[in-house]
Parts: C-alpha cells; structure tokens; sequence
C-alpha cells in the first residue's frame, strides 16, 4: 500500500484506500460510505478520514477490497457515447473498449458529454483523478469547436467575455479562429469544466456547436489517437504533461 501526501504511517484515510481499489474518485467513494454498505474489520464504516491500517480488511457489501495496480489509458472518444462505467439506457465508452479493461477498475477522469468527442482519461487512481479535475489545479483543457456559421471578430470579443453556466460568469483562457480546420471553427481553451459549458457559451453568442472535440489536457495531446482507439500511458509522463504532481 503506498502512502503519500495526506496519510501517515498510522494508515490511509478510507476514502483513498477505496480509490485504490478502483472504486472511483472521491465523491463516489465518498457516496459508498455514506450509503453505510462499507465496513472495516467487519464493522460499518462511515466517516471517510477512518484510517484504515496496514493489514486490516475492508470490504464492500461483504466483499474484500485490495489496493490495485494503478493504470493510466487515453481514449480517443467518439459521439454517441456516454462518460460512465455502466448505464442503463445508453451506451458507455466501456462499450468501445475490450472486457479485460472492465476487470481493471477504470473510470473516466471528467466528463465529455454523449455528443462531445476526442481526449479523455481513463483510470482506477482516484487520487490522481480527483487532483486532475479540481479547480484549484488549474489544468488547461483545449477543443476544437465547429459551429453553424463562421464567427466574425465581435463575436470572437464577445465569446472572450465569457457567459453565466450553472449560475457563475465563467470565462474561457483564450479563444481564437481555426482557419486549418476552416471558417466556422474556433479553438477554445478553458480552466474549469462545468456542465455543457461550451455549449452554453455558444448559445449565449447565437451560435449553435455541430462538434465539439477535446484535443488537449494540459500539453498532453490527443495526437495521431484514432477514434475509439485506446493506449496506455505510463503515471510519470501523465504528471509531467498535465502538471499536477505528485509522486511519478
């Protein structure tokens, strides 16, 4: 078991132990705790600062937990397809991937919407994955955004500004025209992910988004990915590109 930032040889806060057990970042694991479904050393655990020491058990509706392997994938996302490790009604991004890759405890790291495409994370380090889309980090994220009509250069200044998503003004890092892509493209940067933003910007501006697609998460790059196509990446080389150490 490995001990970083925040534990001490006195154990592992319980809400970082069931991330490494793949069980998600810290809002999910913290939701299994609550729901009081988690014991440790066969007794309900419900406070997430629990520490849990080297040798005790803990387990989840009966079953055993044990720290994984941590793995890191980007995927190449397509539309059409939902940011979740299952779904009832619509198809996930585990639907475009081999099984093996279910039995690793992966889930996504933030979240494109079902029509939005292109860079996305798949891991079973919660810690990481929650260090990655905090606010606080400040990890850039880029797209490429195709729209219904070329945007003239008022419009670019007011997409500067900004518009009101989720009750907050939120502004983009930069934005600028994609004449390689062509004239109804502009490329986006932005800091914080919050629900359908993009979308509402454009709609805020009299636009209407035909595409959407992340192409950047901090300098790591989609590059020659492949729609659908998944490949591993080593955790030392994740941290140097997304800049949010931590331990390589």
């Amino acid at each position: 078991m490995n001990i970083e930032a925040g534990d001490d040889e006195k154990g592992i806060r319980l809400n970082r132990y069931l991330s490494d057990c793949g069980l998600g970042a810290r809002r999910k694991v913290e939701e299994l705790i609550a729901s009081g479904k988690v014991t440790l050393e066969g007794r309900p655990a419900t406070e997430p600062g629990q520490k849990v020491l080297p040798g005790q058990t803990v387990a989840l509706e009966g079953v055993v937990l044990v720290p994984l392997m941590k793995r890191y994938f980007l995927l190449n996302k397509p539309r059409g397809f939902v940011c979740a490790v299952s779904d009832k009604r619509e198809r996930t991004v585990f639907d475009l991937i081999d099984p093996q890759y279910g039995k690793m405890g992966l889930f996504p790291v933030g979240r494109l919407d079902k029509d939005s495409e292109g860079l996305l994370l798949l891991t079973n380090d919660g810690d990481l994955a929650q260090r990655l889309i905090h606010p606080s980090r400040g990890v850039l994220k880029k797209y490429e955004v195709r729209l219904d009509r070329p945007v003239s250069e008022p419009e670019m200044h007011s997409w500067s500004e900004g518009a009101l998503v989720e009750g907050k003004w939120v502004k983009p890092v930069f934005v600028e025209k994609n004449p390689k892509r062509g004239p109804n493209w502009i490329r986006v940067t932005l800091r914080e992910g919050r629900k359908r933003e993009l979308r509402v910007m454009a709609e805020a501006n009299g636009f209407k988004v035909i595409r959407l697609v992340r192409i950047a998460i901090g300098r790591l790059e989609i590059g020659d990915l492949s729609t659908g196509e998944i490949r591993e990446m080593d955790r030392a080389e994740l941290l140097r590109l997304t800049g949010i150490g931590g331990r390589p």
